[in-house]
């Protein structure tokens, strides 16, 4: 297994921020014909790194630290009142866990939840190709959890099985449920099924204050964020 320090990264060119307008973004990432072993994938994650298909990256953009990485504490966490109620109304749901394999529902209901809720995105009109090359990886061992309602699919969640944790890749769901918040109720469910696995952490990706699409998960506590080297309570 090659060892962390031995592993050859990458800086992107500088790109405009998908997430702050008129920032300029860049990251660090291994090639991505490199198979990785999932040890060495636990370490890029315990440092902060993410996986988008078979690329694993770090933003590291010039003059900006914005984003930071989260990661939620299963058995230190406590819902707040609206996240219990969130629970609580969509206790009705199935949940079956699903190979990363293609299925054609969950990839009609992705494109429904793109269409709906980022319409102007790069992946909009992703293909059934960009669609399993985003969310699967060939090296990793990845989980599609669906979530139904009387037989009808209206949530899938990608995750990565890590040696401590889940690490939440990405969620797509029926944009008519709205009023479910199931995006939220994804993470509670997340943060339950590690304690029944016994493991520690859901990985969050990355939290950025001043972007609505990504501060949300400050919401979630008690929580960890790795800044300067290491996973640290925020701040009061």
């Amino acid at each position: 297994m090659a060892e962390l320090n031995a592993l050859e990264l990458y800086l992107s060119a500088p790109h405009p921020c998908a997430y702050l307008p008129g920032k300029t973004a860049q990251m660090i990432f291994l090639p991505p014909d490199i198979p990785l072993s999932m040890p060495t994938y636990n370490r890029l994650v315990g440092e902060g790194f993410r996986r988008s298909g078979d690329l694993v990256y770090r933003p590291r953009c010039p003059g900006c630290s914005a984003c930071v990485p989260v990661r939620i504490p299963a058995r230190q966490f406590r819902p707040n009142r609206s996240q219990r109620r969130c629970f609580k109304r969509n206790q009705d749901l199935e949940v079956i866990a699903r190979a990363p394999e293609f299925h054609p529902d969950h990839y009609h209901l992705y494109q429904r939840y793109l269409k709906a809720r980022h319409p102007d995105g790069s992946m909009a009109d992703a293909t059934p190709d960009d669609y399993m090359a985003f969310l699967t990886c060939h090296w990793c061992e990845t989980l599609f959890y669906e979530f139904r309602r009387q037989g009808n699919l209206v949530m899938v969640a990608v995750v990565d099985l890590l040696d401590d944790g889940l690490s939440a890749v990405y969620t797509f769901f029926d944009p008519e449920l709205s009023r479910r918040g199931l995006g939220t109720y994804a993470v509670l469910w997340e943060i339950e099924a590690i304690k029944r696995l016994a493991l520690e952490y859901l990985y969050l990706g990355y939290w950025i204050e001043t972007c609505p699409q990504m501060a949300y998960k400050s919401k979630f506590q008690p929580q960890q964020r790795y800044q300067m080297g290491a996973w640290r309570a925020p701040s009061p």
